[in-house]
């Protein structure tokens, strides 16, 4: 086997992963579900210019699998180093979120409602939570560990503020001295640039779609049907007993010494002791240690069974309405708890529910019937490769069809990175096939037949003749440019004054005195006159700058000078601290990250990219 190579064909085929980082395995679908997560928050931010094409640029896939690998190597790193997230961070996270919060405390009735329609259990969120703060906890405390000196933070105000002394110069456009323009000339330069002047491939296609949306349902559902759906599901809509707890917290480490633990706990029993529900509140201020709920009074809201820690979970659900408990021990430290009142479980009536049920059983209905017409469409089509007529027909599909588009797309679905290439592969547009089911996202796909096909080619001379005369003139002219301005510069550098040379070409001179890297001065002249050396010995530097639309000007760099960090108000260089010190704390993650590659094996299946 290993003579044919037939041993590492079928390795490669049990290789299901899209990367392994030593013994962890990215899945294809957790990659899959990090690059639809991406999408559709590029989405949401860039609106109606989001383009969904770089997702499918080896490059941007390249991207996001290095991001999933580096945060499975700071994983890696905070279990080698006893680095977690403890479960008071995870429901201190939780607690803030504003979409969970009712006046600006946590609400547990939202928080329930939201795991019930995203069909996740607390424990499952809280999963994610904690991975989520996993991936930051070696970023975070390497930012908080970094710091910025004031020395550094001058020498970048002093280089930011820096001021230089310059003097400039427009060069008049010359005349050329050769304007014409002969017709073998036209022709050569055609022939050396021909790719310049080629219209390129173009299709246009019919297809046939099917739109969930558009579909028209057999009909709408019965109330009897609802209630068997309610029955069904009846546990959905059942609102669990809940209980209105405080807290008083008193930490353990999570290495403690017996003797901390010891003192923890004598510290608990001496507030529990003296806790009484008329003053836990202030208790709560003066001594927790939960900085989440202290300011509240030791307030945690209405909570539910499975939310919190078990050991905390099993001790608030077995106190009497405004009982305190003795002190309870978790892996953050010890809880006195205060069960403040309880609110019974109760299942929503079918009339609360009906709204809900009937969308849902709508939205069902129509995707099953998308699903079923859209595998019809499917098969007639492959089982009638060279035509859409036959699935039209059977389907009541109309057959449309598309301008001429080329691969780079056109409008509508012809932007579609998946027909796009359907239409230039290929079985479709080689062989003439029906192309496979595309499917467009949100129950919308299509099937495509190449309709028009017009190849690449060139644009004949004729039609580009005067195309091809202006560029060769406008060259002429660059080239001219160039000379004059490289003269120029090279007369200052062998000590001709500045004056007498802008004098010579009929230019005039334009000076500032200390300008500064926000200073109004064309944008290609001010960068230019920030990269110069500084002058040596009086002696200006000079430069010959294209100022991007056709002309040049010179300048002189005569005097720098730091900034005035006199100038520079104390909340600007606090703020320019904290940038340094997240830039060198991003950096030194960054390094680190690399690291730690060198000490872990990392396998990156390309082919399921």
């Amino acid at each position: 086997m290993s003579l044919f190579g037939m041993e590492s064909y079928f390795t490669s085929r049990n290789d299901t992963f899209v990367a392994k980082v030593g013994k962890f395995e990215i899945s294809q679908n957790a990659y899959q579900d990090r690059v639809n997560q991406l999408r559709q928050q590029m989405s949401a931010e860039q609106g109606e210019h989001f383009d969904a094409s770089i997702f499918e640029k080896p490059e941007a896939k390249q991207r996001v699998l290095d991001g999933m690998i580096d945060q499975q190597l700071l994983l890696q790193a905070n279990a080698d180093w006893g680095m977690r997230v403890s479960d008071q961070a995870v429901r201190d996270y939780i607690a803030a979120i504003p979409a969970f919060q009712v006046n600006n405390q946590f609400d547990s009735t939202s928080y329930s409602a939201w795991l019930s329609s995203q069909r996740k259990t607390p424990g499952m969120f809280e999963d994610e939570v904690r991975s989520s703060l996993a991936i930051q906890l070696l970023p975070d405390a390497i930012n908080d560990s970094t710091l910025a000196s004031d020395a550094q933070v001058d020498q970048f105000l002093s280089l930011l503020t820096q001021r230089r002394d310059l003097r400039y110069f427009l060069l008049p456009r010359p005349t050329l001295a050769d304007s014409q323009v002969s017709d073998a000339q036209i022709e050569t330069y055609y022939k050396a640039h021909l790719a310049d002047y080629m219209n390129p491939e173009q299709v246009s296609v019919k297809y046939i779609e099917v739109v969930g949306a558009d579909l028209p349902l057999d009909a709408a559902p019965s109330d009897d049907d609802l209630k068997k759906r309610y029955a069904d599901e009846k546990q959905r809509f059942v609102q669990p007993e809940q209980r209105l707890a405080s807290h008083i917290l008193i930490n353990v480490p999570a290495n403690a010494t017996p003797e901390q633990q010891k003192a923890a706990l004598a510290q608990a029993e001496k507030i529990a002791a003296d806790a009484n529900p008329g003053d836990f509140a202030k208790l709560a201020e003066q001594d927790s240690q939960d900085l989440g709920s202290k300011r509240q009074g030791g307030d945690l809201g209405w909570l539910e069974k499975g939310v919190t820690d078990p050991a905390f979970d099993t001790a608030l659900f077995a106190l009497q309405k405004d009982q305190i408990s003795k002190p309870v021990l978790s892996s953050d430290g010890y809880h006195i708890i205060w069960l403040r009142d309880v609110r019974s479980g109760e299942s929503k009536p079918f009339g609360e529910v009906r709204d809900q049920l009937a969308k849902e059983a709508s939205a069902a209905e129509r995707d099953r019937k998308y699903n079923e017409v859209a595998g019809k469409m499917s098969d007639n089509t492959y089982q009638n490769p060279t035509s859409l007529e036959p699935a039209s027909v059977a389907l009541n599909l109309p057959i449309k069809s598309t301008a001429l588009f080329s691969r780079k797309g056109g409008e509508g679905i012809t932007a579609n990175p998946k027909l796009l290439a359907a239409a230039f592969g290929d079985d479709v547009l080689v062989q003439g096939n029906n192309s496979s089911l595309i499917d467009l996202g949100n129950n919308h796909s299509v099937v495509i037949h190449i309709d028009k096909h017009v190849p690449a080619a060139a644009r004949p001379l004729a039609e580009v003749h005067a195309d091809v005369q202006k560029r060769i003139l406008d060259e002429r002219v660059a080239a001219t440019e160039k000379k004059q301005a490289d003269d120029a510069l090279a007369r200052l550098r062998k000590g001709e004054s500045m004056p007498t040379v802008a004098a010579s070409l009929g230019a005039t001179i334009t000076s500032m005195n200390e300008a500064v890297r926000h200073s109004q001065v064309p944008a290609p002249l001010l960068t230019q006159a920030f990269l110069l050396p500084h002058p040596v010995a009086d002696k200006a530097e000079f430069a010959a700058v294209d100022m991007q639309d056709g002309s040049y000007a010179l300048l002189a760099v005569d005097k720098v000078q730091g900034g005035d960090l006199s100038k520079v108000p104390p909340e600007q260089r606090e703020a320019l601290r904290r940038q340094m010190t997240q830039a060198y704390g991003s950096e030194t993650t960054r390094e680190l990250i690399e690291l730690l590659k060198t000490n872990v094996k990392i396998k990156i299946n390309t082919s399921r990219l």
